[in-house]
């Protein structure tokens, strides 16, 4: 039995090539595997052996020849097959062990060159991969150092395992499908096209899920790359995460995303905020946005800008959350949090790649657009009303207009202090959206007298406005655009309602 050992990422491969030695394999190897396997006391043969011809252009043909790829690609049921072997002297390959040259982490490098990215762009590897995984009736491929135990046991079982085979061909052809989706997207941001004429995904399976969004649904998490987002974050207690958690972790991550610098809380449930709140620590910022809401932060995800400590965790634990996360966490917090057998409790930072696009499913195809602002400020804001917003309401305005961006359409916003104290999300009309974040504020007994309102997008009618002004709202921001404006703003003026014109839209569907 013959083994062909070619290598980038060489964990475990020493310890696989002795094992298949020991087995009575016959080892042949390339450049920098057969280095580290005869350094370890083995002894590979170079692939130029089987060849017959020497590894030329500094290693970019190697194994691009019929002693390989005829060795890999030969049906073992099939005589005219194994004689044409034996009339070119090509003994069969049984088993190839490949991984790629590493170009994803070489295209992250900063100030690497166009030129040694494109010399990671593996040829023969792939070749190889698919040849084998093509042929897996009687070649067993490895990708993945993980399998190397695995498939170790199978042979000293001597356990024909074809199923065994079948699946790590399946991981063969997804790797190298991941692997050239990762080079075309690099050649199109070459160009700075941001959506090429054909999109391929690819994304490794993280972890399957206990079910989706309802019990009698299937789920997995996959990443875009080991570590990727929320893959990145690490989990310091409680159960295992669900469907529902990732997607209002999501939610939880954007609210806080324009807060980054600051002293932020966001408490999500179903994917929106139902408080929202800046303060002068971590305790602060967190009762502030619990006052916003606590019948429906009951079940919640509980996002933070920065630390979490033994108070903040002491006052959480009252509470029955789903998911909190953090910066990071004090052992003491952990310890306080850790009694929520059920309370999964997440640490670190987890971040979009840069250019990163957002997709959504839908039947037959693809949706795929820039992700939203993260950077929102004040920029471009004009005043069409008599009324210019004071200091403190310039600044409640910027908040509000953060919050509302994350708050699912229609949305509308009440905030004071830094704060939200009412919020209406997702209505079919934003008349109603302004009527339920009222009705939320007085709910839980906030004053909406003097507080400001956050609109994602215009008001189609003055309702809106006569509404808010009726509750005491002093100060509004919309992106304006409707051709109903000087409506709207004449409806302003007449109740001394100071409005903010931002030009810019903040939907979340």
């Amino acid at each position: 039995m013959r083994a062909l050992l070619s290598v980038s990422d060489k964990t475990g491969i020493v310890d696989f090539a002795r094992g298949l030695a020991e087995l009575g394999w016959e080892l042949v190897s390339t450049g920098g595997t057969a280095r580290a396997l005869r350094d370890a006391g083995l002894a590979p043969r170079d692939v130029s052996q089987i060849t017959g011809f020497p590894e030329m252009l500094d290693g970019r043909v190697k194994t691009l020849h019929p002693a390989v790829h005829g060795a890999l690609l030969a049906r073992r049921d099939v005589p005219e097959h194994m004689k044409a072997l034996e009339e070119h002297s090509i003994t069969p390959i049984d088993l190839v062990a490949v991984n790629l040259y590493p170009f994803r982490a070489t295209a992250a490098r900063n100030g690497v060159s166009p030129e040694d990215v494109i010399e990671q762009i593996d040829i023969g590897g792939p070749s190889m991969l698919r040849s084998g995984a093509k042929n897996f009736a009687a070649v067993t491929v490895v990708v993945d150092p993980h399998d190397y135990g695995r498939v170790l046991a199978a042979f000293k079982a001597a356990d024909d395992d074809r199923d065994l085979r079948r699946l790590l061909a399946e991981k063969a052809f997804a790797h190298t499908a991941a692997y050239d989706a990762a080079i075309a997207s690099w050649f199109a941001q070459q160009r700075e096209e941001k959506f090429p004429e054909m999109v391929t995904l690819s994304a490794s399976r993280q972890q399957k899920l206990r079910y989706g969004e309802n019990p009698d649904q299937a789920a997995a998490f996959y990443t875009d790359y080991p570590g990727a987002g929320l893959a990145a974050l690490k989990q310091r207690g409680g159960k295992e995460l669900s469907f529902n958690n990732l997607i209002d972790l999501e939610g939880a991550l954007l609210a806080v995303d324009p807060f980054a610098g600051e002293v932020a809380c966001a408490i999500i449930k179903h994917t929106s905020p139902c408080g929202l709140a800046v303060g002068k620590d971590a305790l602060d910022a967190y009762r502030k946005a619990l006052a916003c809401d606590p019948v429906s932060a009951f079940g919640s995800v509980i996002a933070f800008t920065v630390p979490v400590d033994q108070a903040t965790a002491d006052v959480v634990s009252s509470l029955f959350v789903e998911v909190i996360v953090a910066p990071t966490f004090s052992d003491d917090a952990v310890e306080i949090l850790g009694r929520k057998k059920n309370l999964r409790v997440l640490e670190g930072h987890a971040t979009w790649s840069p250019g990163s696009l957002d997709y959504k499913r839908v039947r037959g195809g693809v949706l795929v657009q820039e992700r939203p602002r993260t950077v929102i400020d004040d920029t471009g804001w004009t005043v069409p009303t008599k009324r210019h917003p004071t200091p403190e309401e310039q600044r409640d305005l910027l908040f509000v207009w953060r919050a509302v961006a994350s708050v699912k359409s229609n949305a509308i916003v009440l905030a004071r202090e830094g704060a939200t104290i009412g919020i209406g999300a997702g209505q079919m009309s934003r008349v109603d959206a302004a009527f339920l974040a009222v009705h939320k504020a007085q709910l839980a007994s906030h004053e909406t007298k003097g507080s400001v309102l956050g609109s994602d997008a215009f008001f189609p009618f003055r309702d809106g406005v006569d509404q808010a002004a009726e509750a005491g709202v002093t100060a509004i921001v919309q992106p304006g655009g409707s051709v109903r404006d000087p409506e709207v703003i004449a409806a302003a003026d007449e109740h001394d309602v100071a409005m903010v014109l931002t030009g810019k839209r903040q939907f979340r569907h």
